[in-house]
């Protein structure tokens, strides 16, 4: 018995470390850039897109998919930082859990 109670203890204080994990993934913003920083993209950590900055010299209207692909690709590279970030959040709120080997936490 005294192990179940020390093991719902465990449990509490994991649920209150992801949530507040979650609340940091929130407030974390990442930024994209391509063509050397003229086109960034701001994500929030869980992907959320918060903003768009282009500079007007990319900008050519006879051809408007460079600028369609520099805008995927700075999105591209600021969800790979997101999903960074947001494997490092995760990572700390799960320390010290003591999962058997092999159990992936889904991050």
């Amino acid at each position: 018995m005294k192990d179940l109670m020390g093991l719902m203890k465990q449990a509490q204080e994991m649920q209150q470390k992801m949530s507040e994990a979650q609340a940091r993934l929130d407030e974390t913003e990442v930024t994209g850039e391509s063509a050397a920083g003229m086109v960034r993209v701001t994500l929030t950590a869980k992907g959320d897109m918060r903003g768009v900055q282009i500079d007007k010299s990319v900008m050519d209207p006879e051809e408007p998919e460079i600028l369609e692909d520099l805008i995927v690709a700075a999105h591209n590279d600021a969800r790979r930082k997101a999903e960074e970030a947001q494997r490092e959040v995760m990572k700390d709120a799960a320390g010290g859990l003591q999962l058997p080997p092999g159990v992936n936490l889904p991050f």
